[in-house]
């Protein structure tokens, strides 16, 4: 792939997850909120992992990257 291709694949992936976190309150599966992620709450703080979500973003980046390698 050319830098040029490559630089116009980024800008849309940014795009796209600019959409994302712009809108993300009125989608029904809220990233980073998902059934599954840890909060532990105490006293003064809040511990929080996003288990789920990081499985999920995995998921879909490696298959997006299986699918451009695949040519």
């Amino acid at each position: 792939m050319s830098l040029g291709r490559a630089l116009i694949v980024i800008g849309l992936v940014v795009v796209a997850l600019g959409v994302m976190v712009s809108v993300g309150d009125k989608l029904p599966l809220r990233l980073g909120r998902l059934p599954g992620d840890i909060v532990f709450r105490g006293k003064n703080s809040v511990f929080y992992f996003p288990l789920v979500t990081c499985l999920l973003l995995s998921v879909v980046l490696s298959f997006i990257l299986w699918l451009f390698g695949r040519r």
